[in-house]
């Protein structure tokens, strides 16, 4: 069952850095047709979440996959705002909580 685990861990985080690095192509490739706009930001999100998830899958470690997540999502999260791209109501409360989160888990 362990090594199914890691393959299924190694699996998730491929697709998760394809989606961080490439989310209209990842798009195109298994939908059909290209992400664009706000598509783009939650594709990343969700590649943000495959990525930590490997990570909270590996033997051992899902407080550090925890922590992966909140920390990316909140440099993520902030970067979007900081770049004008995406700013909703929620974005900087998001932020916010993200960043207490990426704290609390490290400490």
């Amino acid at each position: 069952m362990k090594k199914i685990i890691v393959l299924a861990a190694v699996a998730e985080a491929a697709t998760g850095t394809a989606l961080l690095m490439a989310p209209s192509l990842v798009g195109q490739l298994l939908l059909g047709t290209e992400l664009t706009g706000v598509a783009e930001a939650v594709a990343r999100v969700t590649g943000i979440a495959l990525v930590a998830l490997a990570v909270a899958c590996w033997p051992g470690t899902p407080l550090l996959g925890m922590l992966a997540y909140s920390a990316a999502i909140t440099l993520y999260l902030a970067y979007l705002g900081f770049t004008g791209g995406f700013i909703g109501i929620l974005l900087w409360p998001a932020v916010a909580l993200h960043l207490i989160l990426t704290v609390l888990l490290a400490y």
